[in-house]
């Protein structure tokens, strides 16, 4: 007998023989009680955040979506920025007021800064799901050198598998991205370079009311 026909052997007397039943109990009891990490938090909010912010995001809260453009203006002068992003073309977004900030569609290869809209935050990694769509350009999230996310806080999932049921419950995008901090490497001789695949800084305003 070979190594190989020994060790087939082995497998085949520890595993229950053609039980079909049994395997799919096994499989339904994993299911029902999967093993996973510990959130950072009780609170989905808190767990989220905790968790991002260690990955380099940054965080403010704001009431509601009309306090969006007050944030981000707040966002562009603490670094330095002028009043001016790409803004993704959501109907949500482009009915705020804008006064004092150039929006514009059109996204460059060297946008400073650009603002669009995720879909959920997963508290388990501190990731932002955006899909593609008429109205959400993918590379906005690629591109600017700083990314701004309005999230709120009603879009919060525990675990990863909470997105893929919601994944599974509708149409399935052409691009699904999941963002989990800031872009950066340490390849290039052992040095620290942010904004190597995407921005160099991702940055949530979280909307914490209706």
């Amino acid at each position: 007998m070979s190594a190989r026909d020994t060790i087939l052997a082995a497998i085949r007397a520890a595993s229950p023989a053609n039980d079909s039943g049994a395997i799919a109990a096994e499989a339904a009891a994993l299911l029902r009680d999967p093993v996973r990490p510990a959130l950072a938090a009780p609170a989905l909010p808190k767990a989220f955040e905790v968790k991002a912010s260690a990955l380099g995001t940054t965080f403010d809260h704001v009431a509601d979506m009309g306090a969006v453009p007050q944030a981000v203006r707040r966002y562009l002068d603490g670094h330095g920025l002028p009043p001016s992003l790409a803004l993704q073309p959501a109907p949500a977004l482009a009915a705020l007021d804008w006064t004092g900030i150039d929006t514009h569609p059109a996204l460059a290869p060297n946008e400073p800064a650009a603002l669009g809209l995720a879909l959920w935050g997963i508290a388990e990694s501190g990731s932002l799901v955006i899909h593609s769509g008429p109205e959400t350009p993918i590379l906005l999230s690629f591109l600017p050198l700083h990314h701004i996310v309005v999230l709120h806080r009603d879009n919060l999932l525990a675990w990863l598998e909470d997105y893929a049921g919601k994944l599974a419950a509708q149409a399935i995008p052409r691009n699904a991205i999941l963002i989990t901090g800031p872009s950066g490497t340490t390849d290039i001789e052992g040095s620290y370079v942010r904004g190597a695949h995407g921005p160099g800084f991702v940055h949530v305003i979280m909307i914490d009311g209706g």
